[in-house]
């Protein structure tokens, strides 16, 4: 797995990572019995003990001050930028139903499922590390991850007076299940892409890949 290798971490039992990969869908379609779904549990209360941990240490916040930045950094959204940027989205095993729609929840689950499979097999201070090494550049650009990301990349690009248009890709699937795919151009150059079970929820994703790619 990419996202280990960069931290140079190597299972001794790979089957841990096979098992934080797989979604129920895959599961159900291949009469297998694991998926992420224990390991997510696991992964949850290890990713709220290391952000704690490092809240507790590292700044001089009042409790409710700590609970808020915390919150801001393993809510859905945040965990699922985290796997998107490290390329999860091409290691997840989803059942053929679901393959259109991995969304974020999805994303964020196996994140967390991950980290589960890393506490079990390397321990605490390897995991430590892993989710540190992953999440501490988002603390220090001070991120919103309960914000709009339209607005944002608005005013991110609106200095330089650039233009930024949502252009619908495509869309597919039943009426009542439709999954929308967004490219958001500025000056005409595609930035980012989202897609979302609405057009909305695709620009918004679009408008985040974008803007982490324009605030590097």
């Amino acid at each position: 797995m990419k996202a280990l290798e960069k931290f140079n971490i190597k299972m001794k039992n790979s089957k841990l990572i096979e098992t934080a990969l797989t979604h129920s869908s895959y599961t159900n379609e291949h009469h297998e019995k694991e998926n992420y779904e224990r390991l997510e549990f696991l992964g949850d209360a290890v990713l709220e003990l290391v952000m704690s941990d490092y809240f507790y240490k590292h700044t001089n916040y009042k409790e409710g001050e700590m609970t808020k930045h915390r919150a801001n950094y393993v809510c859905e959204n945040a965990l699922a930028t985290y796997a998107h940027d490290l390329g999860f989205l091409d290691e997840i095993k989803v059942g053929v139903g679901q393959k259109d729609n991995v969304n974020n929840t999805i994303m964020a689950d196996v994140f967390e499922a991950v980290i589960g499979a890393i506490y079990l097999d390397q321990g605490f201070n390897v995991v430590k590390k892993y989710i540190e090494g992953i999440i501490i550049p988002y603390i220090k650009k001070d991120l919103d991850f309960n914000t709009d990301y339209k607005t944002r990349l608005q005013e991110l690009v609106q200095g330089g007076k650039r233009v930024v248009d949502y252009e619908l890709i495509k869309e597919y699937g039943l009426a009542h299940n439709k999954t929308f795919e967004v490219a958001v151009k500025i000056d005409n150059i595609v930035y980012g892409r989202g897609i979302g079970k609405s057009k909305r929820e695709a620009e918004q994703q679009a408008a985040k890949d974008a803007y982490f790619k324009c605030a590097k």
